[in-house]
């Protein structure tokens, strides 16, 4: 594949996470909107964020003045490289940012200087994987920093929520953070969830379950029953969107388990603002984009 035009549709991508909500978010907002009276605050603010949705792809602009962490998981076929992609991806980025689908996002965490650019140490976040098939998958989101500064992790036992190492502790510790993260990370959430791991790599497997479909059923059983619990008891503590009270404090809650260590047992908790912004593709070697991993259902 010519390098142009990889870097053309990863621009694309990059100017559509931005920019457009994917379908699953936009069926969640509306139901979200039909569930809060008329009149409400929360039903004002939800109109608001939908009417935002309208406007920011209508024009090609950013959902949200803060474009967040990029952060962007590759399934690499065997005829591209890392180095090959990581080369095309910065790219894009950097035109991205000129352009304006992304702001100046990016600073030298020692210096506090602004590259400009969202290029950096870590910026973009890249994870690669070996795909199985001829195709490109890339999936991509943008971590706004007001969602991530309520993301919080728990080590159990916790003494102080009387939460033990057991699926009710992990309950309680999931409520406790949306309890405290009140209209703070831009509500109605969606929280992302890892039960185990170690601290690391706890918080990157949380973060994965945002590619997940929002609307989607959980493989495991146990986990799908509790987040189906965890998200009806969420929206029972009248926090609301933005913190103004109603029924819709969170829109989603996605979890998943891994092993962990007899001696940590930690619940990372990782939350996503409103502006839930993650799209994909999948990308022959000729350029031409297969499929968009979000559009359609």
């Amino acid at each position: 594949m010519e390098t142009k035009v990889l870097r053309s549709q990863l621009l694309e991508l990059i100017r559509r996470t931005s920019c457009e909500l994917p379908d699953d978010l936009i069926r969640a907002l509306d139901k979200s909107r039909r569930k809060e009276k008329k009149g409400t605050t929360a039903r004002y603010a939800l109109d608001v964020m939908r009417e935002n949705v309208d406007l920011a792809r209508d024009k090609s602009q950013p959902l949200c003045q803060d474009t967040g962490t990029i952060i962007c998981y590759v399934d690499l076929p065997k005829w591209i490289t890392e180095k090959q992609f990581q080369s095309a991806y910065e790219s894009a980025v950097k035109t991205a940012t000129n352009k304006g689908f992304l702001r100046q996002n990016s600073v030298d965490s020692i210096t506090g200087e602004n590259s400009g650019t969202n290029l950096g140490p870590g910026s973009p976040a890249i994870h690669f994987h070996q795909a199985s098939g001829k195709s490109l998958g890339v999936r991509m989101m943008l971590k706004g920093g007001g969602s991530e500064n309520v993301s919080c992790q728990y080590s159990l036992p916790n003494n102080k929520l009387g939460a033990g190492r057991d699926i009710e502790g992990v309950r309680k510790c999931i409520l406790d953070a949306v309890q405290n993260a009140q209209g703070k990370g831009c509500g109605p959430g969606i929280l992302g969830v890892c039960i185990g791991s170690d601290r690391g790599s706890g918080f990157v497997a949380a973060k994965e379950q945002f590619f997940r479909q929002l609307d989607d059923t959980n493989d495991d059983k146990l986990l799908s029953k509790l987040e189906k619990k965890l998200l009806k008891q969420a929206n029972t503590l009248g926090i609301g969107p933005m913190g103004f009270g109603g029924e819709t404090t969170l829109m989603g809650i996605k979890i998943c388990a891994r092993n962990r260590v007899p001696a940590s047992f930690f619940v990372s908790i990782s939350y996503m603002c409103w502006a839930y912004r993650r799209n994909g593709f999948l990308l022959t070697e000729s350029g031409k984009i297969n499929r968009w991993l979000y559009e359609g259902k």
